[in-house]
């Protein structure tokens, strides 16, 4: 009877009162909630603006008196001739790095599992990660000193050893290569980080009972350790689709150039020459609330579908 008493009595407790005994987690969260309502949510107003002739000129009093063009700035967008291509170029792109960028932290990750030295792993994670921490500009820094047609050291080394000439900045092919390439370089090693944390969650028990069972690395690998970071993988891969329309502005907008802009040039540096170069705040908004739409479809598209299957998603 004690016990029923005492936990009626705990129902009974008031949310503020929940709250309170929970205060220490709410205020170690309250850096995250204030950043994500000054740079995310807060921003969110500035949607109004593509249905609007907003001119930069007219400052804060612009969001409330710029005459409403209702959808014109979409219409625009659409009639544009160049739209369709550059999202032609940002789903290449993207879906280049997808299908890139996303087995090979797994790969990776596998393969440091089967590493028994902790000195060697830890070395090889920590060389792995580091490019992640270096800027673009410091990336695309690097890469213009290493394969520049003419005075690259990669590129004097190709030319002196076997003859060969490979220019990336100027001819689109190897240059969307180089694109895909450096990307691997600098984000692979950082992705590998959650498989390895979810292969080190998975019970060590499942191991030792498969090994007296007589089942081979391979076997353990196929029927153990993957079954157990699909979850992971999932989400990882949803999360990834769900940016299928950001190919990446800070790596392109420091290594492309005219040259190029076949096939480099994306939504994001489309959006950014219309709205800082020519002024146009209404169609770029637009543009960027079109990428944005899609994005969430396709978040919530995909946690459904992985639902169907019958994995949990997301949501």
């Amino acid at each position: 009877m004690e016990t029923n008493t005492e936990g009626k009595a705990k129902k009974k407790r008031s949310l503020g009162e929940r709250m309170w005994d929970c205060r220490y987690l709410y205020l170690m969260s309250l850096p995250a909630v204030v950043f994500y309502l000054l740079f995310a949510y807060l921003p969110m107003f500035g949607i109004t603006i593509a249905f609007t002739d907003y001119k930069i000129g007219s400052g804060v009093a612009g969001f409330f008196n710029s005459p409403w063009n209702n959808f014109e700035n979409f219409k625009v967008m659409f009639e544009s001739i160049y739209f369709f291509d550059i999202l032609r170029n940002t789903l290449v792109i993207s879906i280049l790095k997808l299908l890139t960028g996303f087995p090979l932290p797994i790969i990776i990750a596998l393969m440091l599992n089967e590493v028994r030295s902790r000195k060697f792993k830890s070395i090889v994670q920590g060389v792995s990660y580091l490019p992640h921490f270096l800027s673009w500009v410091v990336v695309a820094a690097m890469i213009y000193q290493l394969l520049a047609p003419t005075t690259g050291a990669i590129t004097k080394i190709l030319q002196a050893t076997f003859g060969i000439n490979i220019d990336v900045f100027t001819v689109p092919k190897n240059f969307l290569w180089m694109l895909i390439i450096s990307n691997l370089w600098k984000g692979t090693g950082w992705g590998t980080v959650v498989y390895v944390a979810a292969i080190s969650s998975i019970d060590p028990t499942y191991y030792e009972a498969a090994q007296i069972d007589g089942a081979t690395k391979m076997q353990r690998l196929w029927f153990i350790t993957l079954p157990c970071i699909v979850p992971t993988i999932i989400i990882v891969f949803i999360l990834n689709l769900s940016s299928i329309l950001s190919a990446g502005f800070d790596q392109i907008f420091n290594l492309y150039n005219t040259m190029v802009m076949s096939v480099a040039d994306i939504i994001d540096t489309y959006v950014y020459r219309e709205g800082m170069t020519n002024s146009k705040y209404g169609f770029s908004t637009a543009v960027g609330l079109f990428k944005s739409v899609i994005s969430v479809i396709l978040i919530i598209g995909s946690d459904r579908l992985i639902r169907k299957i019958g994995h949990r998603g997301i949501f």
